[in-house]
């Protein structure tokens, strides 16, 4: 296959795999703004959490995410397409939600590859290994998409039941019940609830917190 039939089949798939998480989203879509917003405000955020962007970007965005959720994966290169239009303003701050078989398996596996300085690439191979594991409570194809990217998988399972992580996937189950989290991803930029799911939403969302700090 020439490198343009390539693209175009990568172009067509990555579509697909938008509407069909916008349909997904849709079926679980958070509540709408009173509640989940006042609840928010001291909850988003907390020390422990992953964070991809420079510490001190004016505008955070806040997902609650869960690795094994397909219209998460089907998200996930807007945000960084988000972050990459904005590289020293945006910064995203992720938050665990466990709603799915496979979800509390793979989280642990990212945050060993926290632990071993490979967070980002391990969570786009993640990702993009989703469709072969995410029903699986072992989660192993995800384990193999980690290791083809540096994971040192036996001290990774050394260590992913650590009185460490456990503490983070506990202090993000707390705060999913206090904000009100039902779907995901669910965004807040600046503490602010995105209502409206797709690129464009998120993006002027983010455009307006920047007028705000400029």
């Amino acid at each position: 296959m020439n490198r343009r039939a390539i693209v175009l089949s990568i172009s067509a798939v990555t579509i697909a795999g938008f509407v069909a998480a916008a349909l997904l989203y849709q079926r679980f879509s958070p509540p709408q703004e009173t509640q989940i917003v006042t609840q928010a405000s001291s909850s988003l955020v907390r020390f422990h959490s992953p964070t991809l962007g420079p510490i001190s970007a004016p505008v955070t965005i806040v997902e609650f995410f869960d690795p094994s959720c397909e219209s998460c994966r089907a998200f996930f290169p807007y945000v960084k397409q988000v972050m990459a239009q904005y590289p020293k303003d945006v910064r995203l701050v992720v938050r665990y939600v466990l709603f799915h078989k496979g979800s509390e398996e793979a989280v642990r596996l990212l945050e060993t590859a926290r632990m071993q300085g490979l967070y980002e690439p391990v969570l786009a191979a993640v990702l993009e290994a989703q469709p072969l594991w995410h029903d699986d409570a072992q989660a192993q194809k995800a384990w193999e998409a980690a290791a083809a990217v540096g994971l040192d998988v036996e001290k990774a399972r050394a260590t992913m039941n650590s009185p460490a992580i456990d503490e983070i996937l506990a202090k993000d189950a707390e705060d999913v019940k206090k904000v009100g989290i039902q779907g995901t991803p669910t965004f807040f930029v600046n503490g602010t609830l995105l209502t409206k799911f797709g690129p464009e939403p998120l993006l002027e969302l983010v455009q307006s917190e920047l007028k705000k700090v400029r």
